[in-house]
């Protein structure tokens, strides 16, 4: 059974966070406010949430607490309004509405609490045309313009994994909207519910490059601009072995060193004739598939070429820098990313690992002051029941098919 966050740990320790259980940017959110210390309880339903994963490895619920409640019984309601009378912020991940209709939704937690942070994680967002409508992380991003940018000249955009949608565009602005709307709360005495659309969220991560377009300093299209795979000094290269070596020597004092290691600092075109790009590239290319990737990293090791290996999922804890820093850690036998970023005075940790389903009631109770949590055996524990559906036909958060 896992315990409170010991005040040590963060700096957020002190702030109380209810959960109400999804997948996706939600969790991924909350699991950022619990890694800075805050008190995350995760409102589990009766049978589980819908993971991918079994809750021992589902690190997005590291940090936390969890207490299983049925929103859909007659008491359980009033369970949830108990626990949001008592936090700061409040995370759902339901499509517009449903929170409503459950009982649980901005009017009712504010008549409880009036400074709580009601945080609403969605992939369209609370209104629009399209706010009920299902969706995943791709469909979010793509009529943004921003799955546009990624990709080959010459064939449909690149699937950049979940990140950018979900977690870039989605979990980082809920954050960043219920910690700004938590100062506001502490400052006045009035909370308020922050709508984070990943939609709204990836088309701001693109504000930069809205900016160049509009002063003609980046084309509407693929692969034809210095950051998008366009340039030859800024993308990614095979080598001998079939792996990569990434490259972002953009300043000229950068790319001097990187035709020098290369081998091509007297046979390469010049690099602000653009006409002469792909022939820049084509040599690139050919000097990095004589060595392997492991030849080409000791070649560029502690110069300013700004190369590096590109390295795997697994390989990546291994990287000196990585190691050096403990950009990863492993704890309960799971390597994972550690808690960024880093806090000179209040230093966050992996306090304790996947919070277990319902494992935590009897605690959470006690703690926060609701013995209502102890009615109906809300103990229950389901973590050793199998992985359920990801994507169930009711769906409870912007990853599942919803909007």
């Amino acid at each position: 059974m896992t315990t409170a966050p010991t005040p040590a740990h963060g700096p957020l320790t002190g702030v109380r966070v209810v959960e109400l259980a999804g997948i996706g940017p939600g969790p991924f959110a909350a699991m950022l406010l619990a890694d800075l210390g805050a008190d995350v309880v995760r409102v589990d339903r009766p049978g589980g949430a819908p993971l991918a994963v079994d809750p021992d490895h589902d690190v997005t619920n590291r940090n936390k607490r969890s207490v299983i409640v049925d929103l859909k019984a007659p008491d359980g309601p009033a369970r949830v309004l108990d626990l949001a009378a008592r936090a700061d912020i409040l995370i759902e991940g339901y499509r517009p509405g449903v929170a409503e209709r459950l009982g649980v939704g901005p009017g009712h937690c504010h008549a409880r609490n009036p400074r709580l942070v009601y945080g609403r994680m969605t992939g369209w967002g609370q209104e629009g045309p399209l706010a009920h409508r299902a969706g995943h992380d791709i469909s979010y991003i793509a009529p943004t313009g921003t799955l546009g940018l990624i990709g080959p000249p010459d064939g449909p955009p690149a699937v950049p994994a979940n990140l950018i949608g979900d977690y870039a565009g989605g979990s980082l602005y809920l954050v960043v909207g219920v910690l700004a709307a938590l100062h506001h709360a502490r400052a006045t005495g009035a909370g308020q519910v922050v709508d984070a659309a990943i939609v709204d969220g990836a088309a701001h991560l693109a504000s930069m490059i809205h900016g160049m377009l509009a002063a003609g300093a980046w084309q509407d299209r693929r692969a034809a601009n210095l950051l998008d795979g366009g340039c030859p000094f800024y993308g990614t290269y095979e080598t001998s072995d079939g792996r990569a070596m990434a490259v972002g020597a953009l300043e000229p004092q950068f790319y001097a060193e990187f035709v020098r290691l290369l081998g091509l600092a007297e046979t390469a075109p010049d690099r602000a004739d653009v006409a002469r790009w792909p022939e820049l590239r084509e040599a690139v290319a050919a000097r990095f598939r004589t060595r392997t990737r492991e030849e080409w990293t000791a070649v560029f090791e502690g110069s300013d070429a700004c190369v590096a290996p590109v390295l795997s999922l697994r390989e990546a804890p291994h990287h000196p820098h990585l190691a050096a820093r403990s950009t990863f850690t492993d704890h309960g036998g799971i390597t994972q990313p550690a808690p960024a970023p880093r806090f000179s005075a209040t230093p966050a940790s992996v306090r304790t690992g996947p919070a277990r389903p319902g494992a935590d009631t009897a605690d959470v109770a006690r703690d926060w002051g609701v013995p209502a949590l102890l009615e109906g055996d809300g103990r229950e524990d389901t973590a050793a029941a199998p992985p359920s559906d990801p994507f169930p036909p009711s769906p409870s958060s912007p990853s599942s098919p919803k909007g």
